[in-house]
């Protein structure tokens, strides 16, 4: 598949993803585990049918690589949703995202993919944008810190184990493993922190599971087509995305610190894709 097609279906997942991010944004009196849950039947609505309909084998052929690929989706999942409770959204958004980061250094140790040295400077140039804009020691709590870091790792893994299994499992499956886990991890946490949701809140809540399904498709199609460290960067791009509702939807004001990280990590980004390219 050529590389424009796998970044264009990377871009489309970071835009459901992003609109997920707005809506749970937004649903912030509710748990991450109740978060977890509704994020998790919404998709499963979508995936369950299509398999069964489709007589695709449910469990898949690399059950270990698709358990563990499950397993990092909950942890990544839940560990983000409870750092929105102590860092402001755009912090968390912009610290989750140097996921690339860990994916490219764990694509390069695991599936041998070579990585220029100008790249790993592109990667740290675009790693200091992300600081600049969470606006880093300043109302910034360790316990939040904690949480987002361990989310982008486990994303980094995700990555990883994704393009490991490469085009040998349907999307479906894949996404099937991680909505089935975090389902059962989302209910069995929520019991003991449930909040009855009004009409409008049920809507938005079992709308993530759509937003989720259609960035977790796309985003897995993409993985599968091409090179983790041209792709996985492409997920910086979400941290544009939600200045851009967070100014709109939420009247968020940003300064021109914000603006000078999201040039350093677009240059970053854009410029490692271009000597990818050039190089293949």
């Amino acid at each position: 598949m050529k590389s424009s097609t796998a970044i264009f279906y990377m871009i489309f997942s970071v835009i459901a993803f992003s609109l997920m991010n707005a809506v749970v944004k937004y649903l912030n009196d509710f748990s991450a585990y109740q978060i977890v849950f509704f994020r998790s039947i919404g998709t499963l609505f979508f995936t369950m049918p299509l398999i069964l309909k489709a007589k695709i084998p449910i469990l898949g052929t690399h059950k270990k690589l698709l358990f563990i690929r499950g397993l990092a989706g909950v942890i990544s999942l839940t560990c983000f949703f409870q750092s929105l409770n102590y860092l402001a959204v755009g912090t968390a958004v912009s610290l989750r995202y140097t996921s690339p980061i860990f994916a490219a250094i764990l694509a390069f140790i695991f599936l041998k993919e070579k990585i220029k040295p100008i790249q790993w400077f592109l990667f740290l140039l675009s790693f200091s944008g992300v600081l600049i804009i969470k606006g880093f020691g300043v109302d910034v709590d360790s316990i939040g810190i904690i949480f987002v870091l361990l989310s982008a790792i486990s994303l980094g893994v995700i990555f990883v184990v994704i393009r490991k299994i490469g085009d040998k499992e349907n999307p479906l499956v894949i996404i099937n493993y991680f909505m089935v886990m975090a389902f059962v991890f989302g209910g069995i946490m929520s019991i003991n922190h449930w909040r009855n949701p009004s009409l409008i809140e049920w809507l938005l809540l079992l709308s993530l599971g759509v937003f989720g399904y259609v960035g977790q498709l796309y985003m897995t199609k993409a993985l599968q087509s091409h090179e983790t460290n041209v792709i996985a960067p492409l997920k910086y791009l979400e941290v544009i995305f939600m200045i851009a509702i967070g100014a709109f939807w939420f009247g968020e004001i940003y300064n021109l610190w914000t603006l000078l990280g999201v040039f350093l990590i677009m240059f970053g980004l854009l410029y490692n894709i271009y000597i990818k390219n050039k190089k293949s």
